[in-house]
């Protein structure tokens, strides 16, 4: 059995390897950086309190996304988000190039900025996406395709895949 410094140390570790990613994938759910923030705090809170035995740190990973995923699925559907107004974002932290190209994924249907977020950004095969999603591997396949030729459209001929 951990000591409560070990305990605490192991946390520490988990959050510092996969906030930033939990935060960007919430972040492409529900478009809004402090909801995002609030469905990162609750993702690790319930890593704490629930996360079972791992054999190896991708399905940790992989976990940790399910969990992001209903998080941000359990809020888009929840009532106070229903009677909310959310402020937009401004990206403007981010390079110029990297926050027009992430402004065009953000500004697609969920349904295919998802995938294309869990596929260039966290770098996830089909597969895997689809086991995240609760998808089968033809239909995020069939997402990826669209979402690619959306953002071309959208983007024009400097598109590069």
């Amino acid at each position: 059995m951990e000591s409560p410094a070990d305990l605490i140390e192991d946390i520490s570790i988990i959050v510092h390897t996969y906030s930033t990613s939990v935060l960007r994938f919430a972040y492409s759910y529900v478009k809004n950086r402090s909801d995002a923030e609030d469905i990162a705090q609750d993702v690790f809170i319930t890593y704490i309190q629930k996360a079972p035995p791992f054999g190896h740190e991708m399905q940790r990973k992989a976990w940790i996304m399910k969990v992001t995923s209903n998080k941000c699925k359990d809020y888009l559907k929840s009532s106070w988000k229903k009677r909310v107004t959310s402020l937009p974002d401004n990206l403007g932290y981010l390079p110029k190039e990297e926050s027009t190209l992430i402004s065009y994924v953000y500004d697609l249907d969920e349904k295919y900025r998802i995938p294309i977020h869990l596929y260039y950004f966290e770098g996830y095969s089909v597969e895997e996406i689809a086991r995240i999603t609760g998808n089968k591997s033809a239909t995020v396949a069939s997402w990826l395709f669209r979402g690619r030729a959306m953002l071309k459209t959208m983007i024009g001929d400097g598109f590069c895949e």
